[in-house]
């Protein structure tokens, strides 16, 4: 069975956001909270980054052209980048309604069936964010992934809430409420700082992560074995995308034919290591000292 389109799960946020924002607004309407407010301002982002993830997705999805000839794959960061963005503005806004409270404190009304509406959203976020982070992972999108962590952040978040709104319930300490918006509003700030480290990296033309860099030097160790070498090794991704680039030095006796072959064998080893992934080698010979000037960026 065919995978959905990466916009199917776009379109599957845009719903889990408008239904988890009509669901804590209705909440915060219900009992008041300062908390379970934070709480909707931080869907409201939810619906804006999901809109702009179908947005770049649609971009992303375009296949190379005459103008873009590594494809449109770091539209994808624009995404996340912007999401991060909102993020922080929601937390200014929830930070600020915050110490408002705390300074002119408001009892809490109907607070049991304002949590169960709390609850319903976020069991949305829970499924939605679990399949949006499968797909993500699955699919190397850094746009599905940044929704999917910020849906299951929004998670942890509504549960801080909905644990300080039913403690002013239970004390009747009214600074809890404040408190705990404090506290999501300082959490949704280090959502937003990682996804803008990542949007940066991939905008900057980031190496590869660690571990799959790792994988690439033990391939090519395999074929330094049998007596070649290799030097100039650039890694980047872009959205979905690897590029991988490299010198490979051969005996200068060797033939094209078997140069060339050698060169296609660990094109090919790399790519099924690492799929989706496209491998630039340029041949040199071991006995010319011209090969070794040519590791700087500019040759």
């Amino acid at each position: 069975m065919a995978s959905p389109p990466l916009k199917f799960y776009a379109w599957l946020s845009i719903a889990a956001a408008l239904a988890t924002l009509t669901l804590k607004g209705l909440a915060w309407l219900l009992t008041g909270s300062v908390g379970l407010l934070s709480d909707a301002l931080e869907s409201v982002v939810n619906l804006a980054g999901a809109v702009m993830a179908l947005a770049m997705l649609t971009v992303a999805e375009r296949p190379a052209d005459e103008g873009h000839a590594f494809g449109h794959g770091k539209a994808e960061y624009f995404s996340s980048g912007f999401e991060g963005l909102l993020i922080l503005l929601a937390a200014a806004t929830i930070a600020i309604a915050a110490v408002e409270r705390l300074l002119h404190p408001q009892q809490l009304e109907q607070i049991g069936l304002g949590l169960m509406v709390s609850v319903s959203a976020s069991l949305i976020n829970l499924v939605v964010g679990r399949i949006l982070l499968l797909a993500g992972r699955r699919r190397r999108s850094i746009t599905l992934e940044a929704d999917a962590h910020h849906l299951l952040t929004d998670v942890w978040t509504s549960a801080g809430v909905i644990l300080g709104v039913a403690g002013v319930a239970a004390t009747g300490w009214l600074w809890l409420d404040p408190l705990l918006a404090l506290l999501v509003a300082s959490n949704i700030v280090w959502t937003a700082w990682r996804l803008l480290q990542r949007t940066t990296s991939g905008l900057m033309d980031g190496s590869l992560p660690q571990e799959q860099y790792a994988l690439v030097l033990t391939i090519l160790d395999r074929y330094r074995a049998q007596g070649i070498d290799y030097h100039a090794l650039r890694t980047r991704e872009s959205g979905a995308r690897r590029f991988i680039s490299l010198h490979v030095l051969v005996p200068g006796e060797w033939s094209i034919d078997r140069a060339h072959q050698l060169a296609e064998n660990i094109e090919r080893d790399i790519r099924q290591t690492l799929p989706h992934t496209s491998v630039f080698t340029h041949l040199e010979p071991l006995d010319d000292p011209a090969s070794q000037d040519d590791i700087n960026l500019d040759r």
